[in-house]
């Protein structure tokens, strides 16, 4: 199988696990919207925001490096054993330090749910290991039914929980414990991690090694953190909870955009690796490239131009004021996909210095432009500061990695996507019945025209696919 067809299997495999898990959360928005006040879920989006932050600090992103060294150990049963065995006895130490100090500082400061968060905090950090790891064995088929079954059990206890038992803040944090639980439950046992585990092969030598790669990628997660969801406690600070409620419904509609980048990154992560020294990895790179981008433009403004249609649906008024802030992080996502791009060709050389570079000086824009601006243009100045910040980081990226990679665009893409983006975003805020079809048709078209090979070659292969069954 070539490296494209490969690419394009691993993606499709992963596209329907995640997607589910995705979509699924993003059809529980009329139930969160109408059982919790904007108060509640700005405190829910904020501990979840926190749990980000606490998982790559406890793992020291530990499961990324098990992920790529696992890669390079495929088909040595001896070398991924001593690798199982040398994460979980970094996971048993880091997760004990937690615990004492997690409620060593709870204990005088005063956290709502603190018991439920620990236990959200361990799972996750459990089931995202455990995530790696199947990704690292190239199992990509229990990875996707493990995403499959933590949307199923999302979808139940969020409904039990909120609408039967009128837990509502503390229900969506048991949900997102319970989920991820059973994500890393299935993992576990599919994957038959307890056979691979034997302490005697711990190796400190090896240890040093894995922490070199991953360690340098702590800052980068932190300031992803910042990047990503800073603006959250920022808003808290100064604009109130029930604000952060109203900014995470915005986040809501382009955070689809991005797990499908995340989707794309995970398959992405692992040929970038395996075809990192290819003869012709700068032609795959850049066909890569070129298609994942004219993909994520269209994706982006058809969003854009079908949310006066769909917002009304899927959210209670009392969140109305969350449309205005969706097209700035739209475009912000969209820059994240070229970064996301540009993240796994540095990893797959063990890069990860430059990674956590750019990704620094992204976060102190995203902060100083937060500051100075959020009392005077209030939400805007969150969804701005994050496009800008992530632009930044894209261009930075796009220049140094020329010294490593020849990715090549076709002429004209960035010219024809920043038009089409300024079309979709000016109908919007115009936001007249006539003005949204016409904007929706003309996007349409656009997305079809620029996408027609990608379109017709899916077309193709599902067609012959089928035929030959």
């Amino acid at each position: 199988m070539n490296k494209k067809k490969q690419f394009a299997k691993t993606t499709i495999i992963i596209f329907f696990g995640k997607v589910c898990t995705q979509l699924i959360s993003f059809f529980l928005l009329p139930l969160y919207t109408a059982y919790l006040v904007k108060a509640e879920y700005g405190i829910v989006d904020l501990i979840q925001t926190y749990v980000t932050l606490f998982v790559p600090i406890i793992t020291m992103e530990l499961e990324m490096s098990i992920f790529r060294f696992l890669i390079d150990s495929r088909g040595k049963e001896k070398d991924t054993e001593k690798l199982i065995s040398n994460d979980f006895y970094v996971l048993g130490i880091s997760l004990t330090i937690f615990t004492i100090l997690y409620f060593i500082v709870t204990s005088f400061v005063n956290i709502p749910f603190r018991f439920v968060i620990w236990i959200d905090v361990i799972v996750c950090v459990l089931s995202g290991n455990f995530l790696q790891v199947a990704r690292g064995f190239g199992k990509t088929l229990d990875f996707s039914i493990s995403c499959i079954l933590t949307g199923l059990t999302t979808v139940c206890s969020n409904i039990f929980l909120i609408v039967y038992c009128g837990m509502q803040a503390e229900g969506m944090i048991i949900s997102m414990a319970l989920a991820n639980f059973v994500c890393a439950f299935y993992l576990f046992i599919r994957l038959g991690l307890i056979k691979k585990i034997h302490f005697n092969l711990v190796d400190h030598k090896l240890l040093k090694e894995m922490y070199k790669y991953s360690i340098p990628l702590v800052p980068n997660g932190i300031s992803w953190w910042i990047v990503n969801v800073s603006d959250r406690s920022i808003i808290s600070l100064i604009l109130g909870a029930a604000a952060n409620g109203v900014y995470a419904i915005s986040n809501k509609f382009p955070t689809i955009l991005s797990s499908l980048t995340g989707i794309f990154n995970l398959s992405w992560s692992e040929s970038a690796s395996l075809h990192i020294n290819s003869p012709d990895r700068d032609e795959f790179f850049s066909d890569i490239a070129n298609t994942i981008m004219k993909l994520f433009v269209a994706l982006g403004v058809g969003m854009i131009a079908c949310m006066p249609f769909v917002f009304p649906i899927m959210i209670n008024k009392e969140y109305d004021d969350a449309y205005f802030y969706i097209p700035p992080l739209v475009l912000a996502t969209i820059f994240n996909v070229a970064i996301c791009l540009y993240s796994q060709i540095y990893l797959a050389k063990k890069m990860s210095k430059q990674v956590a570079t750019t990704t620094i000086i992204g976060a102190i824009i995203n902060i100083v432009i937060n500051v100075i601006f959020i009392k005077y243009i209030g939400l805007f100045a969150a969804a701005i500061s994050t496009t800008i910040s992530y632009f930044v980081m894209f261009f930075y990226r796009h220049i140094d990695l020329k010294k490593y990679v020849k990715i090549q665009y076709e002429k004209g893409l960035f010219l024809k996507s920043f038009c089409i983006f300024i079309f979709a975003i000016f109908f919007y805020y115009y936001n007249q019945w006539y003005t949204n079809i016409i904007s929706l048709i003309v996007v349409c078209i656009y997305a079809f025209l620029t996408n027609y090979d990608f379109l017709k070659s899916s077309f193709l292969t599902i067609f012959h696919k089928i035929k030959h069954e």
